[in-house]
């Protein structure tokens, strides 16, 4: 079956996340024909709905950006034709929901802090978190904020625990962005 929504994340950890808990949900996104695809930055927004628009008439279109994007969304958006958009309900009318800082930051939210640390120490990472947490620069950042910084600074971990939060989180604590997007697709 061919596509018939496109749904942009910003990087391949957005498209596990998202892509993952679709199918927690139940839901089968290449039978729906709901194609997830990476941006690779918030900047090529622009010309990735652009080509969608011109290449596929009647796609639908959606995506999750951070809320530090939300300008740059919105005049990609006008700039193809989907505006003006003024604010994040506009956007969220259009298909496009905000993640608060990103999306690591809503999964851990969601999964909460303890559960994570479980996670963390099923997977082997425990010890390095904790090596993490010794270090000067982050003794006084609270653990919410080392855990997103041990998540985001360390190769391969964003893809890693995308798809390891994305397994841990309770169904009915889906973060509001990825839950909206899923309803949307």
């Amino acid at each position: 079956m061919s596509s018939s929504r496109l749904v942009l994340v910003e990087g391949e950890s957005d498209r596990i996340a998202v892509t993952t808990i679709a199918r927690r949900l139940g839901r089968d996104l290449a039978t729906e024909g709901v194609e997830v695809r990476v941006l690779g930055g918030a900047t090529n927004l622009r010309r990735q709905v652009r080509e969608a628009l011109v290449d596929r008439v009647g796609w639908g279109i959606s995506g999750l950006y951070d809320v530090a994007e939300r300008q740059h969304v919105a005049r990609a958006l006008a700039d193809v034709g989907l505006g003006p958009v003024d604010d994040a309900l506009g956007l969220e009318q259009l298909g496009f929901f905000a993640c608060v800082d990103d999306l690591e930051d809503e999964l851990i939210r969601a999964v909460g802090e303890r559960r994570m640390l479980e996670v963390m120490g099923e997977h082997g990472d425990l010890g390095a978190f904790r090596r993490l947490q010794r270090q000067p620069l982050q003794r006084d950042w609270s653990q919410h904020r080392q855990l997103h910084r041990f998540v985001a600074a360390r190769s391969g971990y964003k893809a890693r625990y995308a798809r390891l939060l994305a397994e841990a989180v309770p169904l009915d604590d889906v973060p509001r962005p990825i839950a909206d997007l899923i309803d949307r697709m």
